[in-house]
């Protein structure tokens, strides 16, 4: 920092002009933040920061981080968007579908940074990842891998399982294909799945009495804003109506689900700090490749298998990057 202090100095007095970089450190950026649910529910705000700091933006001293908070509730964020439009934000990380939605509707010219959208090609949100195109770049949370792999988890971890029914919301973008995709993956694992869609907390308790009628022996949760808002109740649901689960998110099996497998959340955050500080720099989105994410979390919930009286392989357990006891 005293090494750019001195070179911004030093051009000034010389009368030279600045890099596009360079001016934008000096007089500060300002970043805006689309979170999904509420700040005591989002430990990845601290990766995020973290990793701007690694690149030398430092709240409070060159950049000022303007969070807004759905809280749950995805209906918010076009006003969140447009908010932090009026307030000319230098970058938005919109962090999920909806809320790249949103940024995307509020302004076509202020960077997007997204950090977990499903299809990003598909929704139409970039053009390729290779060149992305317009004003959008960032992470997907897409792997073709990550269905299969849960579902193979599942079945390991629950003896005999030949039914496993899908808990999807069909209100977030593009949840269709993950269902298709368990569909797709089912027979090589050799289970059937069973899709259940939910669209509001309220019905959270009738589609789990239709799993257990429809005899199935464990759920895969797929991505959801509205699930992820009330993954405690889903854990609570699971256990009563004695169903296995494993969810898309680390956060899904802290809150009591059985398994969680995904790409690392702290990860995808501290990585997306990289592509804020390339365009506060002066690299235009459209000249950074979207990126797949390299870091998978596996996670096991001892205390639920004990409630669901399971008993999880050790060669299992052995594969767990965590093990809530």
């Amino acid at each position: 920092m005293q090494r750019r202090r001195f070179l911004l100095a030093f051009l000034s007095a010389l009368g030279a002009p600045f890099p596009a970089g360079a001016q934008q450190r000096a007089k500060g950026a300002r970043l805006g933040m689309l979170w999904q649910l509420s700040p005591e529910d989002t430990p990845q705000i601290v990766a995020l920061r973290e990793g701007l700091r690694d690149r030398d933006y430092i709240e409070g001293q060159n950049i000022v981080i303007e969070d807004r908070w759905a809280r749950g509730d995805v209906t918010r964020f076009p006003d969140l968007a447009a908010d932090l439009v009026r307030l000319k934000v230098d970058v938005i990380v919109a962090t999920v579908n909806h809320a790249i939605q949103a940024a995307r509707v509020a302004s076509e010219t202020i960077p997007i940074v997204m950090v977990v959208p499903s299809d990003p090609v598909g929704l139409g949100f970039v053009d390729s990842l290779a060149r992305p195109g317009g004003n959008i770049t960032g992470l997907t949370w897409q792997t073709r891998e990550a269905v299969p792999k849960r579902l193979q988890l599942l079945k390991l971890a629950v003896p005999g399982l030949t039914r496993v029914a899908v808990l999807w919301d069909p209100t977030e973008p593009a949840r269709r294909l993950q269902v298709e995709e368990a569909e797709r993956a089912a027979a090589s694992v050799g289970v059937q799945v069973h899709a259940f869609e939910v669209r509001t907390p309220q019905e959270l308790e009738g589609v789990f009495g239709a799993m257990a009628h429809a005899r199935a022996g464990a759920v895969l949760v797929e991505a959801s804003a509205m699930l992820g808002a009330h993954r405690t109740r889903i854990a609570e649901l699971a256990v009563k109506s004695r169903l296995a689960t494993i969810a898309w998110w680390k956060g899904m099996a802290e809150a009591g689900c059985l398994l969680s497998y995904s790409p690392s959340i702290m990860a995808q955050y501290r990585r997306a700090a990289y592509f804020v500080a390339k365009i506060l720099d002066g690299v235009k989105p459209a000249d950074l490749p979207v990126e797949q994410p390299t870091t998978f979390e596996f996670i096991i919930n001892l205390k639920t298998a004990s409630a669901l009286g399971l008993t999880i392989p050790p060669s299992l357990l052995a594969r767990a990057d965590h093990v809530i006891e």
